[in-house]
């Protein structure tokens, strides 16, 4: 797109409903790379319409600017992105969603039982989490994050 045509943040806040000062803060933060005209005003691509569309979807499942920032690289900077491209992003962007989806199942499945994070308040704990084995597997929700408990693991491996 020639650097002339671009679109004005005020434009750019009417299409995707974001305030001009949130459009401000995505710039400021990278994710989007207006240019300036001759007479100083700021001027957006078209297709910053749908990355911008895609921040804000992003942080509605959750995701941090970083993380948003990095599905973001992998898209041309000097063109309009393409179907391809887009394709490529939503890719990773669902490999992402699913796993929050897994866990998000899990914490539904298992909310009653025990989810590894040490806290030895229930009586369940000395069967689940016995001296609060979970902790040498790390910090957090062990259990809910993927690991198992031994007792499950020896269950298994027993012929």
């Amino acid at each position: 797109m020639p650097q002339s045509a671009g679109i004005s943040i005020g434009y750019l806040a009417e299409r995707t409903g974001l305030a001009v000062s949130a459009i401000r803060y995505y710039e400021a933060q990278g994710l989007v790379e207006p240019w300036r005209n001759a007479g100083g005003q700021r001027r957006f691509q078209r297709a910053d319409i749908r990355r911008l569309s895609f921040i804000m979807i992003a942080q509605q499942f959750g995701f941090s600017l970083p993380q948003i920032r990095g599905f973001l690289k992998s898209l041309p900077g000097s063109r309009t992105p393409t179907k391809d491209d887009w394709a490529r992003i939503s890719e990773n962007f669902r490999s992402h969603l699913d796993q929050r989806i897994e866990t998000l199942v899990k914490l539904r499945d298992n909310l009653d039982d025990c989810i590894g994070c040490g806290c030895l308040s229930l009586p369940n704990c000395k069967l689940y989490n016995p001296e609060d084995r979970a902790a040498q597997k790390g910090q957090g929700p062990r259990y809910l994050m993927g690991d198992r408990p031994e007792t499950e693991m020896a269950a298994e491996n027993d012929p």
